[in-house]
């Protein structure tokens, strides 16, 4: 049985000011579904996620969100969409607690969705070290705890598509294996649909459905994950990155 498209991406051309950094890129995902997006460093694949965001400046193009044409839409409207956004900067509110954090910008669950809708208290389950903390202000958490509350906040905003902006960078080895718990368990059995951009590619494509590779701001490839993962030979040749 075929799987509801959830994002159709067609002939996009965005980036900064009169600077174009991503030109004809054309990518689609099913409703449910994880996308490993890869590349080199300064391929365009954070450009790509912040256009999907809303924070660049599309040329051309057109991007839709199940059936909600995303491109004609402001970047506040599109997280009412249904984008929930985690940059690399993770955006948190410094100056305010961990559980203000959350429910500063938690939406209710979506109409006729039947999935459990993400509350701050399924965050703190989540992510335990979060409710240790509820009180703290974000100033006062680690560079992981910061990371967790970001996607936390992004979860309450019970978004159809959560886009990842290498997640795991500058992490600890057992923060990045908690992270990936959490990600594992919001895409695969949560079944929450997901771009995520990520250095270690193999950490991302086994828990990834689908991958795309960038360069010089065009996709080079598209196909399985599973299958991309069993070909490290590819893969290097792909990102120029040892195994």
């Amino acid at each position: 049985m075929s799987k509801t498209e959830l994002l159709r991406i067609e002939g996009l051309s965005a980036g900064y000011g009169e600077a174009v950094v991503l030109q004809g890129i054309s990518l689609a995902l099913p409703e449910g579904d994880t996308l490993a997006l890869l590349g080199r460093n300064g391929t365009g694949k954070t450009t790509l996620i912040n256009t999907l965001a809303g924070a660049t400046r599309q040329h051309a193009g057109t991007v839709s969100l199940g059936g909600v044409a995303l491109h004609k839409l402001p970047p506040h409207e599109r997280a009412a969409a249904g984008i929930g956004w985690v940059p690399q900067e993770r955006n948190i509110f410094k100056s305010l607690t961990v559980h203000e954090n959350l429910t500063a910008v938690a939406r209710p669950g979506r109409k006729g969705s039947t999935a459990r809708p993400w509350t701050p208290e399924r965050v703190y389950e989540m992510f335990p070290r979060l409710a240790e903390r509820k009180t703290n202000l974000g100033t006062q958490l680690s560079g992981g705890e910061q990371q967790m509350l970001a996607v936390g906040r992004a979860l309450v905003l019970n978004p159809r598509l959560l886009l990842l902006d290498e997640p795991l960078e500058g992490l600890a080895p057992i923060i990045v294996e908690e992270l990936l718990r959490a990600i594992r368990r919001i895409t695969r059995e949560e079944g929450l649909s997901a771009i995520i951009v990520e250095q270690h590619p193999q950490a991302i494509l086994a828990i990834s459905d689908h991958a795309a590779v960038l360069d010089r701001g065009t996709v080079v490839h598209t196909g399985s994950a599973a299958e991309l993962s069993a070909q490290p030979e590819l893969l290097d040749r792909l990102l120029g990155v040892a195994r």
